[in-house]
C-alpha cells in the first residue's frame, strides 16, 4: 500500500487527496495557535524549578516544529494551491509535522508526569483531553493520523494515571481510557463523514456539470432553431434589415467615447467630413469649435479621477446644448470639438461665447463646488480649409494660441496663426530629422567659483541650426515635448555632454550640468538613460549635475521623490533650476535630496534697481537646506562682487563667457587661468 493509501483510510474509502490537503491546511491554523497556547500554559504557568530548564527545551522544539509547519502551510497557499501538483509530497510532510506535533507532547507527559504537581497533572489531562477532542475534528479527513494524534495524547497520561499510587488518579486514568475509546470511535466516524460528504460533493459536481452542460445543448439548439426559423420567416426583405442594424450596432460603439457617450474621434471626423460634404454641396458655411477647460486638471489632482469624470460628463451635458445631436465630440482628456453647420465667423464666435459661459457656471459634484473656464479655438469653412483634418487643426492651434495669449477667451483662426502653423509643422518634421541630420550640438556656459574665481563645472546648453537658421530653444524645446520627441533629444544631449566631459581639457574636477525635462524625468526609462551614458562615456558620476526646474514639485510627488533617489544613489548631483519663478514648494525642499539652488538671472538683474530680496531670501533658506547656490545672468563686475559678499557661491554669466563650443571653451579656460 503506498503512502497516500496509509494516510487516507483503507482504500475503499479513499477520496481525493487534493481535498484532504486542502481541509487538513485549511484547518491547520487554529491547532497550531491552540498548541502553543496549551504549551505556554504549561510551561509557564506553573512554577516548578527543578524541571522549568526541561521544559523550557519542550517549549523550544514545539515553537520550531510549529514554525516549520506554518512554513509548510504558506508554501502550500502561496505556491501550490491552485496548480497542478502532485498531493503525495505535501500530504507526507503534513503527517511528518503532526506525528513530530503528538510525539512532542506524548514525551513531555511521560517525561514530566512524575514531576508534577496534583494541579499541574490535572490541568495537564484537561488540555491534553480538550486538544484531543480537537484533533478529532481537525485531521478527521485523515483517519490513520486522527487515530494516532488522539492515540498519543490520550494513553499514555491515562496509562500514568492508573499506575499512580493515588486513587484519584486511578480513576482519571480510568475515565481517560474510556474517553479514548470514546474519541476513537467519534474520530472513525467523523473521518467516514468526510469521505462520504466530498464524494457526494463530486457526484453532485458531476451532475450539475452534465445538467449546464445539457441545458447549453438544450440552448443551443432552441437558438439555432429560432434563427433558422427568423430567416425563413423574413427571408430577404428583413435579412438587409438585419444587416443594416448590426452596422449600425457595430458603428455606434466603436466611435462613441464610453465615458461621456459622445463622439470619439474616428467617429466625429467622418461624421464631420460628411457635414462639410452637405455644406459644399449646398454651399453653406461651416465652424469648427475645438474647447479646452481651463483648471480642469487641479480638479484631477486635488479630488481624483472620479470626480474628474463626473465634471466631464456635466461638461457634456452642457456643450449638447449649444448644438446639434452626434455633432460634438470628445476629443480627448479635457478636449471637446463641436460642429456648427450653416454657421459663419460672427455666429460661431456668439456661439462660442455663451458655450463657455454656460461652463463657467459652477459645478456641484459630490458636495464639492467646481469653478471652471474654457479657452475655445475656431476655424471655418471654407475658409479656412476644407477637410475635417484641417479645420480641427486648425481649430486647435488657434485654442494653443489663444490660451497662450488670453486663457478663458474664444479665437478665430487668423493669417498669424496660419503662419505660425506652418512655420511649427515645418519645424515638427525637421526636428524628427535633426539628430540623423546632425543638426544639434551643445554649446557650454562655465560656472566659476565665486571665492577663488576657479571653475566649478559647465552647464551644457543644446543648440539647433535648421536650414541653416539657428533655432531659440524656447521656442522648439516645447514642439519637441508636444511631439514625443524630448526623450530621444534629451538622451542626445546627456551623452553629448558626458562624453564632451570626459575630453576637455578644464580639470578632472570641473563639472557638467544637463538641463532635464520634467517630461524626461517622469518618464519611466529615464534611470536606464542615465546609467547608459555614465557607461558608455566613462564619467565619475560626482561630475554630472542634472538642473531639474521647480515645476516638477506640480507633478506626482511620489513619482518625483522615487526618481531623485535614484538619481541621487548614482552619486549624481541635482540643481533646482529658475528656483522661485515657479511652484516652490518648502515641503519639497526638505523631503526631496537636492544639492544647488540655481538663482534665475531675473532677480540677478533686479540688482540693478537696488532690489535683492528675493536672493536674501533664498540663500536663506540654501543655508537652512544645506543647499549651493548658483547665480545666472552675471553681466557686470559689480553683480560678481555683490552676490559673493551676499554669500553666493557660484556664477554664471555673460560676464564671465557666452556660451561656447566645446574647443573655444578650452581656450577660454586656459586664458581664464592666466
Amino acid at each position: 500500500m503506498d503512502v497516500k493509501s496509509l494516510l487516507l483510510a483503507r482504500p475503499e474509502d479513499q477520496y481525493s487527496s487534493y481535498d484532504v490537503i486542502s481541509l487538513l491546511h485549511g484547518n491547520i491554523l487554529i491547532g497550531l495557535l491552540m498548541t502553543i497556547l496549551a504549551m505556554a500554559c504549561l510551561v509557564f504557568g506553573f512554577e516548578n524549578p527543578a524541571i522549568h530548564s526541561v521544559k523550557l527545551y519542550f517549549w523550544y522544539t514545539l515553537i520550531g516544529i510549529v514554525m516549520l509547519r506554518l512554513a509548510d502551510t504558506l508554501y502550500w497557499r502561496l505556491a501550490l494551491q491552485g496548480t497542478d501538483y502532485d498531493p503525495e509530497i505535501p500530504l507526507i510532510r503534513f503527517s511528518a509535522g503532526a506525528i513530530a506535533n503528538i510525539t512532542l507532547w506524548s514525551a513531555y507527559v511521560t517525561v514530566l508526569y512524575h514531576h508534577m504537581n496534583t494541579m499541574e497533572i490535572m490541568t495537564t489531562l484537561v488540555i491534553v483531553s480538550a486538544m484531543a477532542g480537537g484533533a478529532a475534528t481537525l485531521l478527521a479527513p485523515s483517519r490513520p493520523l486522527v487515530s494516532l494524534y488522539c492515540t498519543l495524547l490520550i494513553l499514555p497520561v491515562s496509562i500514568l494515571a492508573l499506575t499512580d499510587m493515588r486513587y484519584e488518579f486511578n480513576v482519571i486514568g480510568t475515565l481517560g481510557v474510556a474517553y479514548w475509546i470514546l474519541l476513537f470511535s467519534i474520530s472513525l466516524k467523523s473521518s467516514a463523514f468526510f469521505s462520504k460528504a466530498i464524494e457526494i460533493k463530486k457526484i453532485n459536481e458531476s451532475l450539475i456539470n452534465q445538467l449546464k452542460s445539457e441545458r447549453n445543448e438544450v440552448a443551443r439548439a432552441n437558438e439555432a432553431l429560432k434563427s433558422i426559423n427568423e430567416k425563413l420567416d423574413n427571408s430577404n426583405v428583413t435579412l438587409e434589415e438585419e444587416v443594416l442594424k448590426r452596422t449600425d450596432d457595430i458603428h455606434r460603439l466603436s466611435n462613441r467615447d464610453p465615458l461621456t457617450e459622445l463622439l470619439n474621434r474616428a467617429g466625429f471626423k467622418r461624421h464631420l467630413e460628411s457635414i462639410i460634404k452637405t455644406s459644399r454641396k449646398h454651399d453653406n458655411g461651416l465652424a469648427v469649435l475645438f474647447v479646452d477647460l481651463d483648471g480642469f486638471k487641479q480638479v484631477n489632482d486635488s479630488l481624483g479621477h472620479q470626480i474628474g469624470d463626473k465634471v466631464l460628463i456635466e461638461v457634456a451635458t452642457r456643450l449638447r446644448r449649444f448644438c446639434e445631436p452626434d455633432h460634438i465630440a470628445r476629443w480627448g482628456g479635457d478636449e471637446f470639438v463641436v460642429a456648427l453647420p450653416y454657421a459663419n465667423r460672427d455666429t460661431a464666435i456668439a456661439v462660442g461665447q455663451a458655450a463657455r459661459s454656460g461652463l463657467t457656471i459652477p459645478f456641484t459634484v459630490d458636495e464639492n463646488q467646481i469653478l471652471l473656464d474654457a479657452t475655445i479655438g475656431i476655424a471655418l469653412f471654407p475658409e479656412h480649409g476644407e477637410s475635417a483634418s484641417t479645420l480641427i487643426q486648425e481649430a486647435d492651434v488657434t485654442m494653443y494660441e489663444q490660451k497662450r495669449i488670453q486663457p478663458g477667451t474664444v479665437g478665430v483662426f487668423n493669417a498669424t496663426i496660419y503662419d505660425s502653423l506652418r512655420k511649427e509643422q515645418a519645424l515638427r518634421d525637421g526636428l524628427r530629422q535633426a539628430i540623423n541630420r546632425r543638426e544639434f550640438s551643445v554649446v557650454y556656459q562655465p560656472i566659476v567659483n565665486g571665492l577663488d574665481n576657479g571653475v566649478w563645472a559647465a552647464e551644457a546648453l543644446l543648440r539647433w541650426t535648421f536650414h541653416d537658421t539657428p533655432v531659440r530653444p524656447d521656442y522648439f524645446i516645447p514642439i519637441a515635448e508636444k511631439i514625443g520627441l524630448i526623450h530621444e533629444i534629451g538622451d542626445w544631449v546627456l551623452n553629448r555632454a558626458c562624453i564632451d566631459a570626459t575630453q576637455w581639457s578644464l580639470g578632472h574636477n570641473v563639472a557638467v550640468s544637463v538641463n532635464v525635462s520634467v517630461i524626461q524625468l517622469m518618464d519611466n526609462n529615464f534611470i536606464q538613460s542615465l546609467d547608459r551614458a555614465l557607461k558608455s562615456s566613462g564619467l565619475a558620476p560626482e561630475r554630472l549635475h542634472l538642473e531639474i526646474t521647480e515645476s516638477v514639485f506640480a507633478d506626482n510627488r511620489e513619482r518625483v521623490q522615487r526618481q531623485v533617489n535614484a538619481i541621487k544613489s548614482r552619486a549624481v548631483q541635482i540643481s533646482i533650476d529658475d528656483f522661485g519663478t515657479g511652484f516652490s514648494s518648502l515641503s519639497q525642499l526638505q523631503t526631496l535630496n537636492f544639492d544647488h539652488i540655481k538663482i534665475d538671472r531675473a532677480f540677478v538683474q533686479n540688482l540693478e534697481e537696488g532690489s535683492d530680496t528675493i536672493i536674501r531670501a533664498t540663500l536663506l533658506i540654501a543655508k537652512e537646506f544645506g543647499y549651493k547656490t548658483v547665480a545666472e545672468g552675471i553681466e557686470t563686475r559689480d553683480h560678481a562682487e555683490r552676490l559673493t559678499r551676499m554669500g553666493v557661491d557660484f556664477l554664471q554669466g555673460y560676464y564671465y563667457a557666452r556660451p561656447l563650443p566645446v574647443r573655444e571653451l578650452t581656450n577660454w579656460f586656459e586664458q581664464h587661468q592666466q
